[in-house]
């Protein structure tokens, strides 16, 4: 399978290192991007990837193209595209906001799949979730999962949850990043050094989240099995209920929810 990636930021970097570490063969790999720095440095960390400043040069043999532009850049690139993309290329978006629509009226005739990833992918541990436009068969579908699935886990869902999974995955990152944050000063409040304090709270998110996957076990039954009655987490629980933690969440997403929404339709 020919994979052409389009744009050739940190996420797009990521998805062809994940490919090639999970089998892919270099040589069945291009990517187009405009910047010559940019491409320079592809070229030094993905050897044997094509490199090329022009998306029309690296579309002409593809079975799959990824777009991974900005939202903006969309129609432009797969106009550039167009003379040289096949009809039977799968076009994959990653380019977020982008509707389905939209791009089926940028590639005419081709299978569509909308992609949300998140920022872990940049370390194998990616979550996304794919819709499939009018065109995209179960084959398409299932193409999508194994090139996303090359950097972490990968959903189906229908395009009008996709704004929701950007408000829990899509931006989730930035919300553990917040938290340990927190974590980290409140250390340091309490007389932890900071790189000690940083160092507990970078393992302890590792840890638990390692342990939320792993467990046969949801996170309600996780939290409630390290919360003695009347002991310190419960204390600091109590803490974190009583300024509305739990409310606070449910608000980021609905508000992160919203706002995919509005520039879906911008």
């Amino acid at each position: 399978m020919h994979v052409a990636l389009l744009g050739g930021g940190r996420m797009g970097e990521a998805l062809l290192a994940g490919l090639v570490a999970s089998g892919f063969e270099p040589d069945l790999l291009a990517v187009a991007e405009i910047d010559p720095e940019r491409r320079h440095a592809l070229e030094q960390r993905l050897p044997g990837v094509r490199v090329a400043p022009n998306p029309a040069w690296v579309v002409g043999d593809a079975d799959v193209v990824i777009l991974a532009v900005k939202p903006g850049d969309v129609a432009d690139v797969l106009e550039v595209a167009a003379p040289t993309l096949p009809e039977h290329a799968l076009v994959l978006s990653i380019a977020a906001g982008v509707t389905i629509a939209h791009l089926e009226r940028c590639a005419p005739g081709r299978p569509v799949v909308r992609a949300m990833p998140n920022t872990p992918a940049l370390v194998g541990r990616g979550a996304a979730a794919i819709a499939g436009g009018t065109h995209a068969t179960d084959a398409d579908m299932e193409t999508a999962e194994r090139v996303l699935g090359a950097v972490g886990t990968v959903v189906r869902v229908p395009e009008d949850l996709l704004d929701a999974v950007t408000g829990v995955s899509g931006s989730g990152p930035a919300y553990i990043f917040l938290l340990a944050e927190a974590m980290i000063e409140g250390g340091v409040l309490n007389g932890l050094p900071r790189e000690t304090a940083a160092a507990l709270v970078h393992q302890t998110v590792l840890g638990a989240g390692t342990l939320l996957v792993e467990s046969d076990d949801g996170a309600e039954t996780l939290r409630a099995s390290v919360t003695s009655p009347g002991g310190t987490t419960a204390a600091g629980l109590h803490a974190l209920e009583t300024h509305g933690m739990r409310g606070a969440i449910l608000e980021a997403v609905s508000a992160a929810t919203a706002r995919s929404r509005e520039l879906g339709r911008a």
